[in-house]
């Protein structure tokens, strides 16, 4: 029995057919950790048109994915356990830790917008948690969806080949990770910073650490304020 379910309504579910059978993703859902699943929201459409979205009352631009059909998605694939999560960009940010969170969960229905978004009653009703991937705009929310799976795969047991990975990624601990070096030493003159190949396990890591803070410094001041919080927290008890 996987230890996650996940259900993607998407109009587009060839967009990630691929990617779900690839890599980590792909070797997860093979060895039954991860169930993945998609479904094309015009399964639950009227014929013979088969119409999924109609145009916002009080005029605008663009078309809405109406009610009924999510409705009865969520109806379909729900269980108790099922958490519904709705992809859109005014949602919380996904991050590291929003990820972690959602790892533990048992089912996840994802529902992808498209158009300008899906009808609010369906957002006020039946959508558990609201998610943003960035600040930016996508076509659709199907590869929104593909990132989320992807961020929150990572964290469930046996999915990496290698936990420690999480533990060295970017966003652990508020830092960027570290840079990193790989054979030969010494590639065009560009020489591999001489303590990586020392051998001396405590330097390196203190190196790392001291790289980690830096870069984070440089690239993310909000990241840094968040770990020199943390830091002081630990530090006072």
């Amino acid at each position: 029995m996987p230890i996650m379910t996940i259900d993607l309504v998407t109009l587009f579910p060839q967009m990630v057919e691929g990617f779900l059978t690839q890599s980590v993703i792909g070797r997860a859902t093979k060895k039954n950790i991860l169930s993945i699943k998609l479904h094309d929201l015009r399964e639950w459409a009227l014929p013979p048109h088969y119409a999924v979205d109609d145009r916002p009352f009080g005029g605008g631009a663009g078309m809405l994915l109406q009610p009924e059909p999510l409705f009865k998605a969520i109806e379909t694939l729900g269980t108790p356990q099922s958490k519904v999560v709705y992809l859109c960009p005014d949602g919380v940010p996904l991050t590291s830790n929003l990820a972690k969170e959602l790892s533990e969960e048992k089912h996840l229905i994802l529902i992808s917008g498209h158009y300008e978004g899906i009808d609010e009653r369906v957002r006020e009703s039946i959508v558990d948690l609201e998610i943003s991937i960035g600040d930016y705009i996508l076509t659709n929310g199907t590869l929104a969806a593909a990132v989320l799976i992807d961020a929150v795969s990572r964290f469930i047991p046996d999915v990496l080949g290698e936990e420690k990975s999480l533990t060295q990624d970017s966003f652990n601990d508020n830092l960027l990770t570290f840079p990193q070096y790989t054979r030969p030493a010494n590639f065009r003159g560009m020489q591999v910073p001489e303590i990586l190949l020392s051998g001396n396990h405590q330097a390196i890591e203190e190196w790392r650490r001291t790289q980690q803070i830096q870069r984070t410094k440089e690239r993310r001041p909000d990241l840094i304020k968040k770990f020199q919080n943390k830091e002081n927290h630990a530090s006072n008890n």
